[in-house]
This record gives structure tokens, C-alpha cells and sequence, in this order.
């Protein structure tokens, strides 16, 4: 016994030494915590208290510094940083929000529009501006402040700016829908060229400088816009998928550095889109076109705002002055199809002052569509990164199949040489046939084919403009000879809703499953939520999106996606309360595709994961009329509350057994 007291002596002393050590420690901290003398704020002298949490990333409506916001009363939202590294647990108890007329907004005054003063609140996210409305095309700026659970005020956030949109058709200062004048043919469907528009316009030289220049612009189909010479933004497919009965969107592009006193020009190039080319499953609705469900020929609508330096403005519309042809070198375009493009037909310089338009014809006005034309609340689709293949082989003479690593959505940006003449062509297709040629059986009606023909000898580049494929393998066919391995450049295209999650353990094959996840992801939202991106489908299933919706907020913020996409739950209703199997609808929900089980309960669920996820009471308060309808329809049809009758198409499990039609396998 006697042996063993040093031994417990000295045990016990080691621990009262660790207990004092970690005592030292945490008062330390405290002390540095409560002088200050960790790190002292902007502005504040060395040792001042500082607040322990600043205001960052500010949004408007969900999007940073959005160029056109319909609302009345857009919500603000801002995260909150640590202002000094390993500071956890922190609070908001208050803030503060200034909205101004100028970027110095609070130190400008006379300038403040609204000010909330001091909040007591831990709220960040969607706190509604309750200043006056702002007028179409002003821009506001704003800046936030917050208080620590200590009390001590944070430094005014950097500005945050929001734009407003036209609330109001007059807003668009007489802005017509125009079109190119040329009658489709009376019989078939085929594909039109794409048209061209143009509007050479002069800005008074004697006038003030140009303090801000807006362009609005919406079609019936999709677009791509060009100012002096310049392709504007880096959206594509714009305005995307809508029901064009009930909603067309509009987007907002700052061009004040693309205006210039004197001689200008507006350039537009359109494309069937949605609108007027194949829409999923257009092939099997009995008596139905197979294309151009919503309209025969796309349509553009234009306004250009100018505001000079001395306060005065000007505009320039879309109305019968502008000038169109179909005789440019998109010959055909279609979403599904692929696109035909003939550089010999390239007509430099017009989009840009002086080119001669005296060969195209004056541009159609059109009967505006009974449809609300609406900001674009979401991020757009964009080119989000480039792959590169890994490999090139020749199962045949003369046909190279590239393979781009992994699958992919978007399209080729191809550089090659060939005689003037001479067309190449690019197919898009999955996986390959066992002797090394493209699989395209699966896409059924969908082509997802290119062609390129060359103008001249020498490289050229070549990028479709209103397509995009599905595939990991592309096969180019028409060259003489073998092309190099970087010949081409996979595009990937895709909803830019931020990435915000990740995943990484110590098992390659989790790993794997996760990347897959991600690409799936990303690959099926291109303005709505597919179901697949590359056969003759490509609609927004409500049933994938309902059992995928948890998983999409963990990887992305979707909530401007969500807020673009569940209004077309509301557009793609039936008039008895169905939701649809998909929306948008373009086959009247009312006669098929509506009324399924978890398809259409998509109506109810995924605004309720939006609201789980990011807090969106509009969202809930805007969808409770249409769940209700739905609740209410189904309740009609099973007053005993088990839903047996009036099921729709009934997927079930889509791939289960009896789907199969195995032999041996039951029937029910």
C-alpha cells in the first residue's frame, strides 16, 4: 500500500496541473474575448470591443445584386462571418438595414429611402423592404448592420443593389412583339431557319453622357442578344421553359458600357426553343403536332432604357422598324434535335452600326401573347465548367468517336479545318455499341445532332446556340483527316444554382456515388427540373423532383430555383385541383397527364422542403390555395381516406416487376 502513494500522489498532481493549465487557458480567452484585444474592428482603436460577427453575402430575393426584381417588397438576406478565426457559437440579436438611392447609403441621408432602425431579431434571411416602391429600371442600394450577443454593433455591411424590374406593361414604354414576316409552310413541321433582327438606333452626341442603359428582353422561343458588334451576358437558352400561356420571363442586362453616343445597333438572334420546336413526349399524345405545341414561329420583345447624366431618358423597342431576315447560317435549331449551322452564310457585322440591311425585310408585329411576361426570379442557365475527353478512337473509316471521361449536358465547342464546303457532323449519344459506335437507340425521337459547314480553309470554330445534349461520347464524321484530341471542348450547361454542400470520406466508391449524384443533378436542371437530359423527354416530373428535392437543397441553393419552378406547378393545375405529372404542361392537364400519386403530391411537398430549408413563408403562402385544391380532389374521390380511386396513369415503382413483363413474374 505504502508503495503506491507516490504513484497516486503524483497522478493526482498531473491532473490538478492539466485542470489549472485548461482554468488559464479559458480565462485567457475570456479576457481576450471581452477586451477586444484579439483583433480590433474597422475604424474601432486597438483593444475597443468589436462585435464578433459581421454581416456578408448579401442577397435580394435570393440572387446577388439581381438586375431586374418585380416585387414590391423584396426580401433581404445576408450571412454572418466570424470576424476573427476560431470564434464558434456566435448569435445575431439585432440588426439594421438602410436603403438608399446611392452606394454611400447610410452616410448619404437626404438619400435614405427606408430605414428599419434597430431590430431586435435573429433574423437574416428574407426580411421584407418596407420602404416606398421604387420606380421601373431605379436601382437601390442597401446596407445591413448587426448586433452580437454581447451587444456590440458591427461594422455597416459593403452595399448590397437591387434593380427594379417593369411591374407594369406600360413600363416597357410601348415595346411590341415582333417576329420575322415570312408565313411558315402550310403542311409539316420542319424546323424554320433562325431568325435575325436588327435595329440601328443614334443617341443625340450633343446630349449629356450615358449614366445608365438597361436592356429588357423577352421571347416566345429563346434568344441570344448582340449590341455593337457584342454578344451580351453569358446566359443561354434565356428566357427558358415556361408555359407560354400563362407566364413568359423576361431578363434585365446592363449594357451602360455597351452604348455609345452616336450610331448604335441592336442585334437579335432567335431560336425555337420550347416555343416552337420539340417539346418531351410530343411523339405519343395522340393527334398532337410534333413540335411547335405553343406556337409556330418564335417572337422578341425589346426595350432599351437610357438614362443620361442630366437626368433625362430615351428609349429604343422592338415595334415594325426593326429589320429581319431568315437567310443567316443557322438553317435549323431545335432543343432536342441539334442545330444545322452553314458558316458560308455568316453575314459579319450584323449586329453591329453600318452594316447594310437593305436585303432583309421590315420585322412582323405580332398579337401580344395573353401570357404575364414576369422577371426572372432564378439564376440562369449557363455554361458552369469545361471537360476536356480523354481519349479518341476510329471503330470505322473515317468516324471518330471522342470520349469525354464521364457524362455530361450541354454541347461541343468544336475547332477544326475543312475545305469551304464541306459539312461536318457531330452525334451525342450515352454509352457505345460493342464495336465502338455510338449507342443512340435510347434517345428514341431525340436526334442530338450538329452539323457544321465550313466557309472558308483554315481552323473554325463552331458552338450551337440553342441546343443541348446529353452524352459522354461524341461521334464527328465528314473530316479528311483524323482530328487532334482537343479538336473539342464539352461545354457544360446547366442551372448555375450555387453549389453549397460536398461530401468526402475515406471510401473511393462513396466518393464516386456522390460525384454522380452531383452530375446528375446538375445535368437534369436546365430551367426545370428534368427527368432526363437526353432522349425525348426532358420534362419536369414532378415524382423525381419530389423524392429528389432533400438531396438538391443539401448540394445546392435552390431556392431561386424553386422559386422559378413552383409557380409552373400552379400554371400546369387541372381546373378540378390536379397537379400535373409534370410542369410545365404542355398538353392540357385537364385530359392527361395529371393526377398521380407522389407525381402531383410534388405540389405539396416541394414547397414545403423550401420552406424547411430556407425559411420561405411567400412560397407556402402562394402554393397553399393549389395544394388545397389538391388535397381537396383527392379527398372527393376516397371520402374513406385511402386513396384507391382516381389514380391517373398510376406509375407506381415505374420499373417494377410487372412493368418488366418477365416471364414468371406475377401480374399484379
Amino acid at each position: 500500500m505504502q508503495s503506491s502513494r507516490p504513484t497516486a500522489f503524483r497522478s493526482i498532481i498531473a491532473r490538478l496541473e492539466g485542470t489549472i493549465a485548461r482554468l488559464f487557458i479559458l480565462l485567457v480567452s475570456l479576457l481576450a474575448l471581452l477586451s477586444g484585444c484579439a483583433g480590433s474592428g474597422p475604424g474601432r482603436a486597438v483593444g475597443e470591443p468589436s462585435a464578433t460577427i459581421a454581416p456578408t453575402h448579401l442577397r435580394c430575393e435570393y440572387l446577388i445584386d439581381p438586375a431586374a426584381i418585380d416585387s414590391p417588397r423584396p426580401r433581404l438576406s445576408w450571412e454572418l462571418a466570424a470576424t476573427r478565426p476560431g470564434l464558434r457559437g456566435l448569435r445575431q440579436l439585432a440588426y439594421q438595414i438602410v436603403v438608399g438611392t446611392t452606394p454611400q447609403t447610410p452616410d448619404s441621408k437626404s438619400e435614405v429611402m427606408w430605414d428599419s432602425g434597430k431590430v431586435e431579431s435573429r433574423e437574416s434571411c428574407q426580411v421584407e423592404y418596407a420602404g416606398a416602391q421604387r420606380p421601373a429600371g431605379a436601382r437601390t442600394y442597401w446596407r445591413v448592420r448587426v448586433w452580437d450577443d454581447r451587444g456590440m454593433a458591427s461594422e455597416w455591411s459593403q452595399p448590397g443593389i437591387w434593380t427594379a424590374g417593369l411591374l407594369a406593361r406600360d413600363d416597357w414604354n410601348g415595346a411590341k412583339w415582333i417576329g420575322d414576316p415570312t408565313p411558315p409552310p402550310g403542311e409539316g413541321f420542319a424546323p424554320l431557319p433562325a431568325p435575325m433582327l436588327r435595329k440601328g438606333f443614334a443617341l443625340d452626341s450633343t446630349r449629356a453622357g450615358v449614366q445608365q442603359a438597361t436592356a429588357y428582353i423577352s421571347a416566345l422561343g429563346v434568344y441570344e442578344l448582340h449590341i455593337n458588334g457584342q454578344r451580351i451576358g453569358d446566359r443561354v437558352l434565356a428566357p427558358e421553359w415556361t408555359d407560354y400561356t400563362r407566364r413568359v420571363q423576361y431578363q434585365s442586362y446592363d449594357v451602360t458600357q455597351n452604348i455609345r453616343r452616336g450610331e448604335n445597333a441592336l442585334g437579335v438572334l432567335l431560336g425555337d426553343g420550347w416555343y416552337a420546336g420539340k417539346v418531351g413526349l410530343a411523339g405519343i399524345v395522340p393527334k398532337g403536332p410534333p413540335r411547335a405545341i405553343y406556337g409556330r414561329q418564335p417572337r422578341l420583345l425589346v426595350c432599351l432604357r437610357v438614362r443620361f447624366t442630366d437626368g433625362t431618358e430615351s428609349s429604343v423597342v422592338s415595334d415594325g422598324s426593326w429589320q429581319s431576315t431568315l437567310e443567316g447560317p443557322i438553317r435549323a435549331t431545335d432543343i432536342m434535335d441539334g442545330e444545322t449551322y452553314d458558316a458560308r452564310r455568316e453575314m459579319p457585322g450584323w449586329d453591329a452600326p453600318g452594316f447594310d440591311a437593305s436585303a432583309w425585310t421590315p420585322a412582323r408585329v405580332c398579337a401580344p401573347p395573353t401570357a404575364a411576361v414576369v422577371a426572372q426570379p432564378n439564376e440562369p442557365v449557363r455554361i458552369n465548367r469545361e471537360i476536356h475527353p480523354v481519349a479518341i478512337t476510329e471503330p470505322t473509316p473515317g468516324v471518330h468517336v471522342f470520349d469525354m471521361g464521364q457524362n455530361m449536358v450541354g454541347w461541343c465547342r468544336t475547332r477544326l479545318r475543312g475545305t469551304p464546303g464541306t459539312t461536318v457532323t457531330l452525334r451525342h449519344a450515352e454509352v457505345l455499341n460493342p464495336d465502338g459506335t455510338v449507342y443512340t437507340t435510347n434517345l428514341r425521337g431525340a436526334a442530338q445532332t450538329d452539323r457544321y459547314t465550313f466557309r472558308s480553309d483554315g481552323d473554325q470554330t463552331f458552338e450551337p446556340h440553342f441546343t443541348y445534349h446529353g452524352f459522354r461520347y461524341v461521334e464527328l464524321t465528314g473530316l479528311s483527316a483524323k482530328p487532334a484530341l482537343d479538336s473539342i471542348v464539352g461545354c457544360v450547361v446547366n442551372s448555375s444554382s450555387p453549389e453549397v454542400g460536398s461530401f468526402e470520406c475515406s471510401e473511393p466508391m462513396l466518393n464516386r456515388l456522390w460525384q454522380n449524384i452531383l452530375w446528375t443533378q446538375r445535368g437534369n436542371l436546365v430551367g426545370v427540373p428534368t427527368d432526363c437530359p437526353q432522349r425525348d423527354e426532358r420534362c419536369g416530373w414532378m415524382g423525381d423532383i419530389l423524392a429528389f428535392a432533400p438531396t438538391a437543397c443539401f448540394n445546392m441553393d435552390m431556392a431561386g430555383f424553386f422559386t422559378k419552378w413552383i409557380p409552373d406547378t400552379r400554371d400546369a393545375q387541372a381546373m378540378d385541383g390536379r397537379f400535373a405529372d409534370f410542369s410545365p404542361h404542355p398538353y392540357d392537364p385537364n385530359t392527361r397527364f395529371s393526377g398521380v400519386p407522389a407525381w402531383g403530391d410534388a405540389g405539396v411537398f416541394v414547397p414545403w422542403v423550401a420552406y424547411q430549408f430556407y425559411g420561405d413563408k411567400r412560397i407556402l403562402a402562394e402554393q397553399y390555395d393549389s395544394a388545397v385544391a389538391w388535397i381537396e380532389y383527392i379527398h372527393s374521390k376516397n371520402h374513406d381516406l385511402l386513396w384507391k380511386h382516381s389514380r391517373g396513369n398510376d406509375y407506381g415503382d415505374w420499373l417494377n416487376a410487372d412493368t418488366l413483363k418477365l416471364s414468371g413474374w406475377p401480374a399484379k
